[in-house]
């Protein structure tokens, strides 16, 4: 700072000889020179002043930030449950504020990235929900949601994805079985659900584990009355057998016959 003074008077005290040069070819009396010379005085201090200025508003500026910057962190850290920022107690006011800014960003992102996963689980969530005919996973939309729960319900969706791939197949596999059976039997779908299994978009099933209990039903109730339609036939197979041997009929005539 002595060198920067010593260096400012010299530049004033060249400036000021090289006014009194011009002053004195130009032929201006010694009592404007003094005047002018006051004028140089009161411009150069009113310059410092507002460089002065400039930079304690400069300083207050950086202040204000840094209080901002606490109470935003403050905030943040309660919304994420992360413990308080720590700061240098011997960092610079321009080091402090830098610091106390890019934590508040960091945060901000981390505060967006929580919201928007939140966001997507809750989407594919009630998609699940509505085709599994299950309850929506408990958590609070409006809060941030902390790591853990984050953890919990992504855990909760791919258990359900993973439900729903087991009832789908199941459904497939079900479904190809009763339109068989249907067509075996001679059955034309005569109520909704049995028109909803054999009709409706396989996507646009509902996987309800009632829907999943009342198609293993469906499907058992067809093999019931294939069992018995085939007991049926065998009992009329072994009559017609015994009129035959009983009226000696030729094993030609059977062949033709059967």
């Amino acid at each position: 700072s002595e060198v920067l003074a010593a260096e400012a008077a010299s530049c004033l005290n060249r400036a000021m000889a090289a006014l009194r040069d011009i002053w004195e070819e130009i032929g201006i009396p010694e009592e404007q020179r003094l005047e002018r010379t006051d004028v140089v005085k009161k411009h150069i201090k009113s310059l410092l002043d507002m460089m002065v200025a400039e930079e304690e508003n400069l300083k207050e500026r950086l202040l204000k930030s840094i209080a901002l910057c606490r109470k935003e962190l403050d905030t943040l850290c309660r919304e994420l449950q992360l413990g308080p920022f720590e700061t240098e107690e011997e960092s610079t006011i321009l080091q402090m504020e830098k610091n106390l800014r890019t934590r508040v960003e960091v945060l901000q992102k981390q505060k967006r990235d929580r919201k928007q996963e939140l966001k997507a689980l809750q989407e594919q969530d009630r998609d699940l929900c509505d085709i599994l005919c299950t309850a929506l996973f408990s958590i609070d939309s409006g809060g941030v949601p902390s790591l853990e729960d984050l953890d919990r319900y992504r855990r909760h969706v791919a258990s359900l994805n993973t439900l729903k791939e087991q009832r789908r197949e199941e459904f497939v596999s079900n479904k190809r079985q009763i339109i068989l059976l249907m067509e075996e039997l001679d059955h034309t779908p005569d109520t909704s659900f049995e028109r909803d299994v054999v009709c409706e978009d396989e996507e646009a099933f509902c996987l309800s584990e009632d829907n999943i209990v009342a198609l293993q039903d469906l499907l058992q109730q067809l093999e019931g009355r294939r069992a018995l339609n085939e007991a049926v036939c065998a009992e009329l197979r072994s009559r017609i057998v015994a009129l035959w041997e009983r009226l000696q009929i030729p094993e030609e005539e059977r062949e033709s016959s059967a």
